[in-house]
């Protein structure tokens, strides 16, 4: 068997090498996935793998081993591929057994040729996920995975040579694709120079231009969800447990890298000899194999050794908080959480011009998540409406911003008529390209998604924007999307944390609204927010960080004893005044004890919390009572 030291370099020589010893039976992939998911235990091991998120890839070596965190964007059609396959020597007749698992060109020598016939030969299948980088995630979040990462990675020059080999007149006969030149410009294989002009469409390239000629194609679009998102896509191929997978699941997956550019050619003869008999089925072909065998060089394929869903994507906590280890630090935290709670609430009140009401709400905000589904009810959706907020000020977008140093996902919804009319939000089936097109809503769980009503002026919504206003309406109340089948649609049940942020009582609905009460006014708001930020201290931010993803993933409970006292309080509360408190009024009471306690550190509610929630739903209902009183309106 080769070096150890080659698990990282060179994982197939590692696979090969169990291959030849276990010969075609069963267990040999079961023991590829033993040694690989041994080595990665190691002390820091899975900090040594370079990440795709973090490394461009013409960094990375062909056919190293290399790690992607990551969001399922879209599930392809199961792949059959030949996992054993026998080559055989037409002047020698001498046989060799290959494995074709982790590859997607198969290996066979020059003078050597594929038995199709072999008796030894398996068909095997593989589960094609198409996937994106965790939508909206922050920045601070790809710097700490980048600051922990150990991986040695240089400009990888492998395929330098064939790019000589190639003939001009083999050059200027290939298609000119535009994303091609994107590859260029990434520095990437630059097989494809296209058009007879390779020097002048480099230069073109390298200033960000696109060449249009009536011949190309049009660029690939990678399908974000979100706009103005960068990094890589990735076709990801599951040996294992691909069922478990599913569309807006968070994977960190390890892999072998394949950037091979025999695909991209192969892709390319497949298009030109498609056959003209039908030009409807042959414009659905290209399009689809445009779509589902995008060039490797710009869609890498990643094959799956290792794969596991993500609890959460923050870089500060622990993978998995089953562990031994992680119990040990999830407890040393829990010993400073009161301060700590103390300080965030300071941070937040000063965020929110001194009002320590909304600070409170926010908090429990933050830390909510769907927890359990009673039929189509989500239980533990909190979404808060603050409204009370200035009218085009920056206000609202600094807020965001600080939410966004909290949090490891999100993204600020700018709820404009323009926005609302013209934004995709909902995924829909492209049947033509047999791919789900992407949208706005189709977000990763735990993703906090701030909607900024400010912005809103006076308008008509057309068709589309009826549709969006809908599908967020839905998205807050059931926690789900209906993405767009044409022929139907299909629920998706999800996880977003929504706050909104307006001026008065918001379009949408919520669980709970929160009128903004300035304690102060800064004269200068924008110098007042930047210099919040600057004043806490990296490691405070750190611990508020961890705070809010741990307190998230806490199980919680309440007793026997708790629950009668509950409903024995809603009993009295009802008897002395009917119209104070109804059923609704009873729940949100609830959660907001929930996640007070969860807030405290604490995994069971107390008297003293219950009758802490009764306090803060009663000012929070007095506040928004005043403010009706104020306005002579209905908030």
């Amino acid at each position: 068997m080769p070096c150890v030291a080659d698990w990282l370099n060179s994982p197939l020589s590692i696979v090969q090498g169990v291959f030849d010893q276990n010969g075609p039976s069963p267990d040999w992939e079961k023991k590829v996935t033993e040694y690989f998911t041994e080595k990665l235990k190691e002390n820091n091991a899975t900090n040594w793998v370079p990440s795709l998120n973090d490394v461009p890839l013409h960094y990375l070596k062909p056919n190293s081993l290399v790690k992607f965190r990551c969001m399922v964007q879209d599930m392809f059609d199961p792949e059959f591929y030949m996992g054993v396959y026998e080559t055989i020597d037409p002047n020698t007749k001498t046989r060799v057994l290959h494995f074709g698992k982790y590859r997607d060109v198969a290996e066979c020598g020059p003078q050597q040729e594929i038995d199709l016939n072999s008796s030894q030969m398996v068909t095997s299948e593989r589960q094609t996920f198409y996937c994106v980088p965790v939508p909206g995630e922050s920045a601070w979040v790809k710097e700490a995975y980048i600051s922990a990462s150990q991986a040695r990675v240089s400009p990888s020059t492998s395929y330098t040579p064939s790019r000589h080999k190639r003939s001009y007149e083999e050059d200027e006969d290939m298609e000119l694709h535009p994303s091609k030149q994107k590859e260029q410009h990434m520095g990437n294989i630059g097989d494809i120079h296209g058009c007879g002009e390779p020097k002048r469409l480099e230069t073109e390239a390298s200033a960000g231009h696109q060449l249009i000629s009536p011949n190309c194609s049009p660029p690939l679009d990678l399908n974000f969800p979100l706009p103005g998102e960068k990094g890589p896509a990735c076709l990801v191929k599951v040996y294992e447990r691909g069922d478990s997978f599913k569309v807006n699941d968070t994977l960190e997956v390890y892999g072998i890298l394949s950037v091979d550019p025999v695909l991209s050619i192969v892709n390319n003869e497949e298009r030109e000899n498609s056959s003209p008999l039908d030009p409807m089925e042959c414009m659905d072909t290209v399009e689809e194999q445009r779509v589902h065998s995008p060039p490797a060089s710009l869609v890498p394929r990643i094959h799956v050794i290792l794969a596991q869903k993500l609890q959460h994507i923050n870089p500060l906590l622990p993978a998995c908080l089953n562990e031994e280890e992680s119990k040990s630090f999830v407890s040393s935290f829990m010993m400073e959480l009161s301060p700590l709670r103390a300080e965030l609430l300071g941070f937040l009140t000063h965020a929110l011009l001194g009002d320590s009401l909304a600070a409170e709400y926010l908090i429990l905000h933050l830390i909510s998540t769907v927890y359990a589904r009673r039929d189509v009810l989500p239980l533990g959706k909190f979404t808060v409406n603050l409204s009370g907020c200035p009218r085009n000020s920056i206000f609202t977008e600094h807020i965001y911003r600080i939410i966004q140093q909290l949090v490891p996902a999100s993204y600020r919804l700018q709820m404009t008529i323009e926005n609302m009319n013209h934004s995709r939000f909902i995924p829909h089936k492209d049947y033509t390209a047999n791919r789900l097109v992407s949208g706005v809503l189709q977000l990763a769980s735990n993703t906090s998604l701030v909607i900024d009503e400010t912005l809103l002026e006076q308008g008509q919504l057309d068709t589309t924007g009826v549709h969006n206003v809908t599908a967020l309406g839905n998205l807050i109340t059931w926690q789900k999307v209906d993405y767009d089948f044409s022929y139907h649609q299909m629920e998706f049940p999800c996880n977003i944390n929504v706050l909104i942020t307006s001026e008065g009582r918001s379009l949408l609905p919520s669980d709970c609204q929160v009128h903004l009460q300035p304690q102060i006014i800064p004269p200068n708001m924008e110098e007042y927010m930047n210099s919040l930020l600057t004043a806490v201290l990296p490691s405070m931010l750190n611990k508020f960080r961890i705070y809010l993803s741990l307190l998230r993933l806490l199980d919680y409970s309440i007793s026997d004893e708790v629950t009668k006292a509950v409903e024995e309080d809603f009993v009295e509360m009802r008897k002395n005044d009917p119209e104070s408190i109804t059923a609704d009024d009873l729940h949100r009471t609830l959660l907001v004890a929930r996640f007070l306690s969860l807030s405290a550190g604490q995994t069971t509610l107390s008297r003293e919390r219950w009758l802490r929630a009764k306090q803060l739903e009663a000012l929070r209902k007095a506040r928004l009572q005043q403010q009706k009183c104020v306005n002579g309106n209905e908030l």
